[in-house]
C-alpha cells in the first residue's frame, strides 16, 4: 500500500509509492559519459588556455609562479558571465502597489572545479574535492563581509536534465539580498522542534537513524549520510555534520577533511550504482545575519534527477517517491 510520510521540519508530506517502485538500473543514465569527454576542450571556456573567455578571477588556487587570468591553475572562482544577480548598486526596495520589489543585487559566481574537462566530484582524487570545498568557505566569508547580502546559496547541477549547461566540472554560489522561503521553513521548523522537545531535530535524526540503521547510507567520524525518511525523489541523499554546527564555513581542516571525503564517497555511490545520474546539490545552511542561531544545523542535500515532477507535486507540493528511502539506502549502501 502506499505510504504518506511527513518531514519532520518542514511539515510537508510526501507519497511513497512502494508498487510503482524501480530497481536502480531502470533509472540508469544513459547520456554520453564523462569519460568519453576529451581532457581538454578547446571550445569549452572554462578549459585551461580559455582564462579569457571567463570574467576575472576573484579567487583562485595556482602555484605562486604563474600569473592571474592565465594557465596553471588548480581551480579558479570567477563571476558568472551571465549573473542573475549583480554586486553593483542599491537594493531600492519600494511598494508597487500592493507589491514590493527591489533591485537585483547579489552575488553569482561560478567555481571551475578543475582544469580537467572530463572529470567530476565522483571521480577526482581525494585533493582536489577538498580544494573545491575550501572554495566555498573562502567564498562565503568574503561575500558575507557586504552587509546586503542575507543568504548565500552554493549549489552543483551535474547533467543537462539537473540543468547544466557546460559539461566541465563547475558549481555555483549564489547570494541575495533576501532570505528565501524555503530557507525560512526550515528554520522555523527546527527552532519549534526546539522550542517542543528542547534539542536539534537534525541531531535527533542523527541519532535516530544510526540507531536503526535502515537509511544510512555511509558515515565516517564526523559526517553521515542518509536517504532521509520523508525523500521527495528516488536517491535523494543528505550529509548532515554529527556536531551541531549552524554555518558551513564553521568548519575546521579536518572537519573539512572528512566532509570532502564523504561527499566524493556518496557521489561516487551515487555514479556507480545509476552511472552518472544528473543530479543537483546545495549546501543548506543559516541565513548570513543568524550564522550563530543555535537552533539551525547545516547540511548537504543531493536530489538526483531521476523523475520530473507534474501536475500532482506542482499543484499540491506533495511529491511521489518511487523508490523507499530504505531501499535507495540498500541499494547505496552496496554500490
Amino acid at each position: 500500500m502506499p505510504e504518506l510520510r511527513k518531514d519532520i521540519v518542514t511539515r510537508e508530506w510526501v507519497i511513497i509509492a512502494r508498487e510503482r517502485a524501480k530497481r536502480p538500473h531502470d533509472f540508469t543514465h544513459t547520456k554520453k559519459a564523462l569519460e568519453e569527454l576529451p581532457e581538454h576542450d578547446k571550445s569549452c571556456p572554462f578549459c585551461t588556455t580559455n582564462e579569457d573567455k571567463t570574467p576575472p578571477e576573484v579567487l583562485v588556487y595556482r602555484p605562486v609562479n604563474s600569473g592571474p587570468n592565465s594557465p596553471g591553475w588548480l581551480l579558479r572562482v570567477t563571476p558568472n558571465k551571465y549573473q542573475a544577480l549583480i554586486g553593483q548598486g542599491d537594493l531600492n526596495r519600494e511598494n508597487y502597489h500592493i507589491y514590493d520589489h527591489m533591485n537585483g543585487v547579489g552575488a553569482h559566481e561560478v567555481v571551475i572545479e578543475c582544469p580537467e574537462h572530463n572529470l567530476s566530484l565522483a571521480t577526482m582524487d581525494d585533493k582536489q574535492v577538498e580544494r573545491v570545498v575550501w572554495s566555498y568557505i573562502d567564498r562565503y566569508n568574503a561575500l558575507r563581509e557586504d552587509t546586503r547580502l542575507k543568504y548565500f546559496l552554493v549549489f552543483r547541477n551535474h547533467g543537462v536534465t539537473a540543468g547544466c549547461s557546460l559539461a566541465h566540472p563547475h558549481s555555483q554560489i549564489v547570494a541575495t539580498p533576501i532570505i528565501p522561503q524555503k530557507v525560512w521553513g526550515k528554520v522555523r521548523g527546527v527552532t519549534q522542534y526546539r522550542e517542543y522537545r528542547d534539542k536539534c531535530v537534525y541531531c535527533d535524526i542523527i541519532k535516530t537513524e544510526t540507531d536503526l540503521l535502515d537509511r544510512l547510507i555511509c558515515e565516517n567520524g564526523s559526517f553521515i549520510a542518509i536517504a532521509p525518511f520523508a525523500s521527495r525523489s528516488p536517491f535523494e541523499t543528505w550529509i548532515l555534520p554529527k556536531n551541531h554546527r549552524s554555518c558551513f564555513a564553521k568548519m575546521s581542516r579536518f572537519e573539512v577533511e572528512q566532509f570532502s571525503a564523504i561527499l566524493k564517497d556518496v557521489l561516487g555511490r551515487l555514479h556507480r550504482c545509476l552511472n552518472n545520474p544528473p543530479y543537483n546539490y546545495m549546501i543548506i545552511t543559516s541565513p548570513n545575519d543568524t550564522d550563530t542561531l543555535d537552533t539551525f544545523h547545516w547540511y548537504l542535500e543531493i536530489t538526483p534527477r531521476l523523475t520530473t515532477p507534474a501536475g500532482f507535486e506542482i499543484g499540491t507540493s506533495i511529491y511521489i517517491n518511487i523508490v523507499p528511502p530504505e531501499d535507495a539506502a540498500r541499494y547505496l549502501r552496496e554500490a
